[in-house]
């Protein structure tokens, strides 16, 4: 069973920036973001197949955010930029246990959660 464990989240206005980091105690396969907007249902942000050659958003959020990896410290991030309220959420990793394509959004290993809020 593999860990993971969100950091960085916390309260920024309108237009700023804010990055997230994901660590997981073990090696993974594909990794990806999620997040849980106050009383709606969670929703996918973005993924990164484990080469980190391709990555995949949600059209909310492209142009927007970066995802990217460092394998060896086993670490998703998720760059945060020109935050809008509506980004406001509860944020979520996750991972693969094994390599599938990065569109594959059935994960296997979830993260606690970091909240990510917006003020406007």
């Amino acid at each position: 069973q593999v860990r993971l464990v969100e950091s960085g989240g916390g309260l920024v206005q309108a237009g700023g920036s804010l990055r997230l980091s994901c660590a997981a105690s073990g090696p993974t396969g594909n990794m990806g973001w999620f997040r849980q907007p106050p009383g709606k249902e969670r929703e996918f942000v973005a993924a990164i197949h484990w080469s980190g050659g391709s990555t995949y958003y949600a059209d909310s959020v492209k142009g927007r955010f970066t995802i990217s990896r460092d394998n060896a410290r086993n670490t998703v991030y998720l760059q945060m930029n020109s935050l809008k309220p509506e980004d406001t959420a509860v944020y979520y990793c996750a991972a693969h246990r094994t390599i599938r394509i990065v569109t594959d959004l059935e994960y296997d290993y979830w993260g606690q959660g970091t909240q990510v809020t917006v003020s406007s």
